[in-house]
């Protein structure tokens, strides 16, 4: 769980999908199974995924119960314990403390020690201590959790977690530059995943950008970009691909470098030297833009669509139009009421933008009956 899901102020177009590890696994249990517990064990080699326990979250949060009977014989007591707190959180029960504590005098009873799964448990203690606003008490976990972890599975799927929730807290808690310094800790060589990296650099040109650093900011949007399609991520990949497009338009130069050279350039800059300034060939915001917009969902309909907003709204400001012609021509299509705001705002005639006004106006009395 991550506490960047947990604010108000979250980004509403970050959704994080199924790893394709254990999704895969899943889907051939679904068409070759159900088989033994030996044919399990050797999917899992095959798929080179090394937890039991997230595959058992992934086969409760996917439905595949049968699935999870057989994995569960190979969970240990402390993995156990975590899925039992895993699965009342998957139930909606919001009364976990009772539950992290017990899965914690497992896992540092001396016969059923886990290092790592403590530094789980403290994690999950810190969020829960969050949620209920002992912000003191959320820190002490959350950065026990980072230590631990950082020690005995570094780079590890809960050691990233770890490191995500530790500058989402301190985001928070309106401390951007100490949320920078932690997601700087996550260096894309470092054999975290592309996923992780992905958010890390998504949060850290944002906050590049509030300081004026727009090289930074640019280039962490262009990382987070290419990490998220690393990662299979595609609405992530959309996300910081419009953010990249956004922050680069007004620095097009035909002379600059192609980004990917630029952010395997780029260096520390000491406190007196002056910051390189954002330049970037106009190839590269169209290669951007183009995979954004081959990878937008199919369809226009759905009451919240988010990435198509943020594209029309680039399209429009990049002389791109043509690319939703289709979309400009249907306004009945479309069942998100700001969608159809943007969409008004980007008509370039009058007949248009009355259409577009009108959907509008159906979509908002339809939301006003809905409250």
């Amino acid at each position: 769980m991550l506490l960047l899901e947990l604010n108000e102020g979250s980004e509403p177009m970050t959704v994080i999908e199924t790893p394709e590890g254990p999704g895969r696994l899943i889907s051939k249990w679904r068409e070759e199974g159900p088989v033994s517990a030996d044919v399990l064990s050797d999917w899992k080699e095959e798929s080179g995924w090394p937890s039991w326990l997230t595959l058992a979250e992934a086969a409760l949060f996917l439905d595949a119960p049968e699935l999870l009977e057989v994995i569960e014989g190979f969970l240990t007591p402390g993995e156990m314990a975590v899925m039992s707190l895993v699965r009342r959180r998957w139930l909606g029960d919001t009364h976990l403390s009772e539950a992290i504590e017990t899965a914690l005098e497992v896992v540092t009873h001396p016969e059923t020690r886990d290092l790592a799964l403590e530094g789980r448990l403290r994690m999950e203690r810190g969020l829960v201590r969050y949620e209920a606003g002992d912000s003191e008490g959320a820190e002490q976990d959350l950065t026990w959790a980072e230590t631990r972890l950082k020690s005995v599975a570094k780079a590890s799927r809960d050691h990233d977690l770890s490191l995500l929730n530790k500058a989402a807290y301190h985001l928070a808690q309106g401390e951007a530059l100490m949320a920078l310094q932690v997601y700087g800790d996550i260096s894309r060589k470092a054999g975290h995943a592309h996923e992780t990296v992905a958010i890390s650099r998504l949060g850290a040109s944002r906050i590049r950008h509030a300081i004026g650093h727009d090289f930074d900011a640019g280039r962490h949007a262009w990382n987070a970009h290419k990490h998220a399609i690393m990662a299979g991520q595609s609405q992530m990949a959309i996300e910081a691909g419009s953010l990249f497009l956004d922050l680069s338009y007004e620095h097009q130069d035909m002379n600059a470098t192609f980004m990917h050279v630029q952010v395997e350039e780029a260096s520390p800059v000491g406190v007196d030297e002056d910051r390189p300034s954002l330049s970037v060939h106009p190839d590269d915001l169209s290669g951007v833009f183009n995979w954004c917009i081959e990878h937008l969902e199919p369809g226009y309909s759905g009451p919240d669509r988010p990435a198509v907003r943020a594209m029309l709204t680039l399209a429009h400001r990049m002389g791109r139009m043509e690319v939703f012609a289709d979309l400009m021509a249907s306004p009945d299509e479309v069942d998100d009421p700001m969608l159809a705001a943007v969409a008004q705002a980007c008509a370039d005639d009058e007949a248009t933008t009355t259409l577009w006004g009108k959907r509008l106006a159906t979509l908002t009395v339809l939301d006003s009956n809905r409250l």
